[in-house]
């Protein structure tokens, strides 16, 4: 047995099928030995976004020699594994089916403790992975299925503040993205496009700007866009149109997020302004670039997980694995895949007609 405990996470909550084996040094922080990433862009790309059927398929096709690549990288032996982490939810359940299965199945046969893992918690605790991270904290994470402030109280513990009441923000930018015609994923090509643009070309509106508190909406803007693309008569009105696009995405989260700010520091002192953003959208450089400016003018410590790890990966699974291993926080062999698993399981499902704010 390792000296550290060495955790074996696994993650296949939707189009990425990855393994990764984490341990921690002497002084507990964590160590990424191998991160092992297959995406499936090639085989959802004409179909404009994932197809769960084709996804489930990739993955049980993949799984294995992803496992086992992950281990030969880290430089230990599958026998030196002490604990077997899974994504169980949220997600395609398809999909989550073949990460959970795997796991399950070899921590059986390993005879080694399996823990179920909220794909949440992964990108909540994700920027332990490179800076020292002390609860609490204030989390924006932003994904391409999921858009919502929390306070993390501790692991295992979550207040939600303000979540989307429709679109999350990375499926705003991939369906802006298609309708800009960018091949799937497009999301990230839209900073891109947006540099060459004149942000101030197009007006559009910004959903609950003045009203829910922290809550955000994203729907009427796609729609807006969806009008707009419809007259687009050259590139450029495209380099507009994703300029405006974007400005309009930071003029948003720069006013929920003072708001953010606001309901955080009524249950916390001034010791504690951590904001930490994270998912596969705290990628954006200009995203970054404005929270980070306006943590500076507000007093708070800005927190973000490497650009490589914004995303869905296994290495931010395993961590979650490894906080829990450490507390024996294990689960059963019949843990469940949720293909819906909030963070903060008391807070009132803000989704779909009839929303009141």
């Amino acid at each position: 047995m390792s000296k550290k405990p060495l955790i074996l996470g696994i993650e296949t909550s939707c189009d990425e099928t990855a393994a990764s084996i984490v341990t921690e040094n002497e002084h507990g922080i964590p160590i990424v030995l191998s991160n092992v990433i297959s995406s499936q862009v090639d085989v959802h790309k004409e179909f404009g976004g994932v197809v769960p059927e084709l996804a489930a398929r990739s993955h049980i096709e993949k799984i294995d020699w992803i496992v086992q690549k992950a281990i030969r990288e880290s430089g230990k032996k599958i026998e030196e594994i002490n604990a077997i982490a899974s994504t169980a939810g949220p997600g395609l359940i398809v999909c989550l089916s073949v990460g959970l299965s795997f796991g399950k199945s070899l921590a059986s046969i390993l005879n080694k403790p399996f823990i179920a893992i909220n794909h949440l918690e992964g990108h909540a605790l994700s920027p332990k992975l490179n800076s020292k991270l002390n609860y609490p904290y204030l989390l924006l994470l932003i994904s391409g299925g999921h858009s919502q402030y929390l306070h993390v109280q501790n692991i295992g513990t979550y207040k939600r503040l303000g979540t989307t009441i429709d679109d999350a923000l990375g499926e705003a930018f991939d369906k802006t993205a298609k309708l800009l015609g960018i091949k799937f994923p497009g999301g990230p090509q839209i900073e891109i496009l947006a540099k060459k643009g004149n942000p101030k070309r197009f007006d559009l509106p910004k959903p609950i700007l003045n009203k829910g508190g922290c809550n955000l909406s994203f729907a009427g803007l796609k729609t807006a866009v969806l009008k707009i693309s419809k007259n687009i008569k050259n590139d450029q009105d495209k380099f507009d149109l994703a300029a405006s696009f974007q400005k309009t995405i930071l003029d948003i989260l720069l006013k929920k997020t003072t708001i953010a700010f606001k309901e955080y520091e009524k249950t916390n002192s001034k010791k504690n302004k951590i904001f930490v953003v994270a998912g596969g959208v705290a990628a954006n450089e200009q995203i970054r670039l404005m929270l980070i400016k306006l943590c500076d003018e507000n007093g708070y410590k800005p927190v973000f997980p490497p650009i490589n790890l914004c995303g869905d990966n296994a290495a931010m699974i395993a961590l979650v694995g490894l906080e829990k291993f450490k507390t024996n926080k294990f689960s059963s062999l019949d843990s469940p895949a949720k293909p819906r698993w909030p963070l903060d399981e008391k807070a009132e499902f803000l989704k779909g007609a009839g929303v009141k704010l």
